[in-house]
């Protein structure tokens, strides 16, 4: 073999691996396994808050266990996210997965543009426990994963060792509240203190309970807003006197209509109120001390409540993560946004979710409520778990028959109007 032929075969011999391994690197790419899935996401939060310093330390994670997924998030908090939502949706920029809710507020804009999506067929139920996830749509449909049970507005903190103090125990009905009056107007305290002075606290955190127990349907206030019931129904005039009875029995003061919401809550830190109503979030603003001796509890029975609404609690939807209708589209995406999902609610991240205070109780099948966590929020899961729930009212009813109720309210509370002209008022706002 002549010299230039043994030059050619070794220059071949050296070239032919590399051709292969280069050949080799295309087939990978081509076969999709070095393919990287983009989900489109619009995360809640920013990044000086818990949310948010949460949401990015999930991501960073997943995507570092899940190499060929890329979360490519836009995160933004408050009304600057309703905001971009709108505009986005607008833009034709629909995002593959979202945070989004089932009331109007959260929905709206999702359930209009026809982005609302079933997840309840790729859910699995060994996973997650469906009685805790309620319905979103009118045949059952599950349109986001919601971030924990239903919250809870109507719940009443109850101070243990200042009712021992009195010689008192949890009442069982309302007449039981009652006979507390003398001995609180003794000690000088309240036996309920409400912060009357926000009027949403009248609706959301008493009113939903009320007309919820006196009607017996849990639903009647959506009802209402869809026009099968009228806010001049007796039983709705009835709810609102209730504000009347307990004013005049001492179980609310008509000067509730000047506390504000840290009023409220520090009067019952400080010890002038036997209970205080609010949502199951002002367990956060209550001072240590007296956490530590505070009962969460149902309102107790109601005069003229329904047997079926025994115990129940007013609840709104949870806010969670859902995927859209475009983000459905490609199965590819769709897979890998559920996968998300799936690891942002395990069990490791609803524990320290409990532990922060961010949840009630999560929506994880035999969910395992670890020691660490707070007696108040232990006391959380477990309400939760056992919930009766009602129509928070301003779910369903807003803007100028909301607010007129709510302002309403206080002109009950304070004796400047009557139940029958707020709720005429409301009814007629409503329709016109």
């Amino acid at each position: 073999m002549s010299m230039k032929k043994l030059l050619i075969l070794v220059m071949v011999i050296a070239v032919l691996p590399l051709a292969v391994f280069a050949g080799g690197q295309k087939d990978a790419a081509d076969d999709g396994a070095s393919e990287v899935i983009v989900v489109n996401t619009m995360g809640y939060g920013d990044n000086s808050n818990q949310e948010g310093i949460s949401w990015r330390r999930i991501v960073n994670s997943f995507e570092a266990e899940n190499p060929n997924i890329d979360i490519q998030d836009e995160l933004l908090y408050d009304q600057a996210y309703h905001e971009k939502v709108v505009a986005r949706i607008a833009a034709g920029d629909i995002p593959d997965l979202a945070y989004m809710g089932a009331d109007a507020r959260w929905a709206a804009p999702w359930m209009e543009a026809n982005q609302q999506w079933d997840h309840k067929a790729y859910l699995d139920s060994n996973y997650y426990d469906f009685s805790m996830i309620p319905a979103h749509g009118p045949n059952g449909e599950i349109f986001e994963v919601p971030l924990q049970s239903s919250n809870m507005t109507t719940v009443l903190f109850m101070n243990t060792a200042l009712l021992a103090e009195l010689g008192l125990s949890e009442p069982k009905t309302y007449e039981d509240m009652v006979a507390m009056v003398p001995a609180a107007k003794a000690a000088g305290i309240e036996v309920v203190s409400i912060d009357g002075a926000d009027g949403w606290a009248w609706g959301s955190c008493f009113m939903s309970v009320v007309i919820g127990r006196l009607s017996g349907d849990p639903d009647w206030v959506a009802k209402a807003v869809a026009g099968e019931n009228s806010f001049t129904d007796q039983v709705f005039v009835d709810s609102l006197e209730m504000i009347t009875t307990m004013v005049n029995d001492g179980v609310l003061s008509a000067k509730s209509v000047l506390v504000d919401y840290g009023t409220n809550l520090s009067n019952y830190s400080n010890k002038k109120a036997l209970f205080a109503v609010q949502g199951h979030w002002a367990a956060g603003g209550i001072e240590p001390a007296v956490l530590d001796t505070t009962k969460m509890i149902a309102w107790p029975k109601l005069p003229g409540e329904k047997a079926n609404m025994a115990g129940s609690i007013a609840a709104a939807p949870s806010v969670g993560y859902g995927v859209t209708a475009e983000g459905a589209k490609d199965p590819a995406v769709r897979d890998a946004a559920l996968k998300f999902i799936n690891y942002f609610y395990s069990q490791a991240e609803c524990e320290q979710r409990l532990r922060d205070g961010a949840i009630i109780a999560p929506v994880l099948k035999n969910f395992t409520v670890p020691d660490d966590v707070a007696d108040i929020a232990k006391q959380k899961v477990v309400l939760a778990q056992n919930l009766v729930p009602s129509n928070v009212i301003d779910s369903f009813l807003s803007g100028a028959p909301n607010d007129a109720l709510n302002a309403g309210m206080q002109e009950i509370a304070s004796g400047k109007a009557t139940a029958q002209e707020i709720a005429t008022k409301v009814e007629s706002l409503l329709r016109n």
